[in-house]
């Protein structure tokens, strides 16, 4: 008996949109994989993916989710080829160019996790006019994990605290989960009450690490491109069905 079984449907039951979880993240994978069945070049997979992450993206504001982190781009995807981070960059820009035209109206907030340094200086320059022109709006925030890896976002932030002990701003004997937290990339954001995979694969792939310690899995053999609300439906009713107890009884 494997140990995560694949189930693509496990409930079935209508999801309670009156008890949202507080955050949602996606592992958004399958985009390769949908174009190929189609025999497509992986491009238009990704061209896909980004239709579907808008469309999922604004329906989570409307129904009044408060965060939802989406995995982008890992920082282990720069082995990929060049002509498909080429592609997925392109496409990244054309969502900020069209995003940050639409913002005063659908007023979704959003932010980045990641090392965006190694981003060309127009697609830095776009992500931070994204940040700065919604940093006021309130209601659902959309956080993309961009050149993102859960270990190296611990790496990071404990860099970032020794430098503090060391400048005399942080004491290492009084340091608790709670306070290393700020120093992520997540900073104040609360972690993931569910994560969802696309595709069937059982594995995190280095996404939130520290964050999904107690989060809950929803996997669904469904590929990114072909994800659907009713999907989402099908991940939050078996969310509401399960006891979070959080090491307790």
């Amino acid at each position: 008996m494997a140990l995560f079984p694949k189930k693509q449907n496990p409930v079935q039951a209508e999801a309670d949109l009156t008890r949202l979880p507080r955050h949602i993240a996606i592992i958004m994978d399958g985009n390769g994989r949908w174009a190929k069945k189609r025999g497509l070049p992986r491009t238009a997979g990704h061209a896909a993916g980004a239709e579907t992450f808008r469309t999922i993206a604004t329906y989570c504001k409307d129904i009044g989710l408060e965060y939802l982190t989406v995995y982008a781009f890992s920082s282990e995807n720069w082995r990929r080829p060049e002509e498909e981070i080429g592609a997925i960059m392109g496409l990244l820009k054309k969502y900020l160019l069209e995003a940050i035209s639409r913002m005063e109206r659908d007023r979704v907030k959003m932010e980045f996790f990641g090392d965006l340094s190694p981003l060309t200086p127009e697609l830095r320059e776009l992500c931070e006019r994204t940040r700065e022109i919604s940093r006021h709006y309130e209601g659902c925030q959309v956080n993309v994990c961009l050149n993102y890896g859960g270990r190296d976002d611990i790496v990071q932030a404990a860099r970032a605290f020794a430098l503090d002990c060391a400048g005399g701003r942080a004491d290492p004997n009084h340091l608790t989960a709670k306070q290393f937290s700020g120093y992520l990339y997540s900073g104040n954001v609360p972690d993931p009450d569910l994560i969802i995979r696309t595709s069937g694969e059982l594995r995190l792939s280095n996404f939130l690490l520290w964050q999904a310690a107690y989060a809950e899995f929803y996997i669904t053999d469904v590929l990114w491109p072909d994800f659907s609300r009713e999907e989402l439906h099908r991940a939050i009713a078996a969310y509401q069905s399960r006891d979070r107890r959080f090491g307790g009884v």
